[in-house]
């Protein structure tokens, strides 16, 4: 007697996903109009581990077996949900008690110079390409946000070293489904850092590694002075 193996999952048209709008007026920047990523050049985090560890993390769930350590919030509380919770946009963000025991990560966001909303640091259990796959989701980063006010998009500065583990994106098909023939992996070790339209791109990380990922994650309003600090940051084109 044989036992068929169990269908591997992929996000059908039942997806939470698909709520979420995808065309929209807002305005957008011209280097994620093509692809929806731009790669930033590596850098070395100004926080160490026992910075980062020791922070007060929240048992929230987002793409893999998770946790979140709430660095800014819509009111400065510690609170891993939308600001729409609180009648906001991801933006105009306060910091939190977290903040002031990675002052680093608070002068490093600081220095972007754009508007920012929700600052994390995650920390994602090991989990391989089929259990990652299943987590696969597009974010709502634009409820509540004016059409005529900047598109928000999220950055990663990767915190641990994890070369073998990579951030899967892919762009959508007609149904508004993830394309497979778009896939694109991004490296996930120590200092790396990229830009994303997450609520254009499906997204989720898989992790290879034995020991938990940590990565700071930033919500920033799209507009001059992100932009401006994109162009200042971007892995140099080869003349």
């Amino acid at each position: 007697m044989t036992t068929q193996s169990a269908t591997p999952f992929w996000p059908n048209a039942e997806h939470w996903s698909l709520d979420i709008p995808l065309h929209t007026p807002h305005p957008r920047l011209d280097v994620l109009a093509e692809t929806g990523v731009v790669l930033l050049s590596d850098i070395d985090p100004d926080v160490t581990p026992e910075q980062y560890e020791s922070l007060e993390y929240m048992d929230w769930k987002s793409g893999g077996d998770t946790n979140f350590a709430p660095i800014a919030s819509a009111d400065g509380e510690l609170d891993c949900r939308g600001f729409w919770d609180k009648g906001k946009t991801d933006k105009d963000a306060l910091w939190t008690s977290n903040a002031a025991l990675v002052p680093g990560i608070r002068d490093y966001v600081d220095g972007v110079g754009a508007n920012f909303g929700r600052v994390r640091i995650i920390k994602l259990e090991p989990q391989d390409r089929e259990t990652a796959i299943r987590s696969i989701h597009r974010d709502d980063n634009n409820r509540f946000n004016p059409e005529n006010e900047g598109w928000v998009v999220r950055s990663w500065v990767e915190l641990t070293d994890n070369p073998d583990s990579y951030m899967l994106l892919m762009d959508n098909d007609a149904d508004g489904l993830p394309d497979r023939s778009t896939e694109r992996r991004v490296p996930l070790h120590r200092g790396a850092r990229f830009v994303v339209d997450t609520q254009r791109l499906w997204h989720v990380v898989v992790h290879n590694g034995t020991a938990p990922r940590y990565a700071l994650i930033t919500s920033f309003e799209s507009g001059p002075a992100l932009e401006t600090w994109i162009d200042s940051q971007r892995i140099p084109v080869p003349a």
